[in-house]
């Protein structure tokens, strides 16, 4: 049976996958407090003065609520594949400026990752998570642990043939 690494809070082991962790990132020249306000941001235009707004609240729930107050001047669909792009990138970015995060991810091995929603298996808990269901299976498309994985790999060596 294949390893799982299960993570909810940040303050838990592996809660550094989420996007809600205190691991700055920079881009475009300004530095964001966490994935979590630079993705809701980077659902809005550009030019969009909430971005501003979002990128200066302290913790990252709040940057979240100030999102989903301007959830109407998003330009980005929640859950399409531009917005799993978008993720995909803020977490290459988290991994690139933080490389004890990168050493971390590459020691998981092929262990299963998946953000536990279990708490909340609705919405988009489960679409970017998953619920453990009684059979000890997970349900739901769990696109945030696909991600990782998916640059656990990109970030290993290629193996030479």
């Amino acid at each position: 049976m294949t390893d799982v690494i299960a993570f909810t809070k940040v303050s838990l082991p592996y809660g550094w996958f989420g996007n809600m962790s205190p691991h700055p990132i920079l881009w475009q020249t300004k530095t964001w407090r966490t994935a979590e306000a630079l993705f809701q941001a980077r659902r809005l235009n550009a030019d969009d003065p909430v971005r501003e707004e979002i990128r200066a609240q302290k913790s990252p729930m709040a940057a979240k609520m100030v999102a989903k107050r301007s959830a109407d001047r998003r330009i980005v669909v929640p859950q399409s594949p531009e917005d799993v792009q978008i993720m995909a990138e803020i977490l290459r970015l988290k991994i690139e400026q933080h490389p004890l995060l990168a050493t971390e991810l590459k020691a998981t091995g092929t262990a299963f990752i998946v953000e536990d929603c279990s708490r909340r298996p609705r919405g988009s808990g489960l679409f970017w998570g998953a619920a453990r269901q009684p059979d000890g299976s997970w349900k739901g498309d769990n696109q945030l642990g696909k991600l990782w994985m998916e640059l656990r790999e990109q970030t290993r060596p290629q193996e030479k043939g």
